[in-house]
């Protein structure tokens, strides 16, 4: 049993970036689609596919790297974690580098990216940030 699905997921795709990989698989739930999502929508990773394997089945991130092959996700960390909870509301989502990175957020109307959560004005649980 995981105890930390999210920072599973974190620190594989910053292992397979460590390690130069095309891609990393990691167990499938909607939290860690949603935070795939988000990492697509905003340009950290290529893409992401849902892989109907055994019961739970698995999310296979492709990652990104620059021209010169780069990483694209420099920084990645998990900010709430299951023994303290980090809540925030929208006008104090906390800017990533100064705007240069993104905090992916839990809310009421799903996984957003910081600046969504600004641009419909809702809170939530910090999930981690990205730079």
């Amino acid at each position: 049993m995981m105890t930390d699905p999210i920072a599973d997921m974190l620190t594989r795709i910053r292992n397979g970036l460590m390690a130069r990989k095309r891609d990393v698989e990691v167990a499938a739930s909607k939290v860690n689609l949603g935070i795939a999502r988000v990492l697509k929508d905003e340009g950290y990773v290529e893409d992401f596919k849902f892989l109907d394997v055994g019961v739970q089945g698995k999310v296979r991130v492709y990652l990104k790297y620059g021209p010169e092959g780069e990483m694209v996700i420099t920084d990645i960390q998990r900010a709430s974690k299951p023994s303290r909870r980090i809540y925030r509301g929208v006008d104090v989502i906390p800017r990533v580098r100064n705007g240069l990175g993104i905090a992916i957020v839990s809310t009421s109307r799903g996984i957003l990216s910081d600046r969504e959560c600004r641009r419909e004005r809702v809170g939530g649980e910090v999930l981690c940030t990205v730079a």
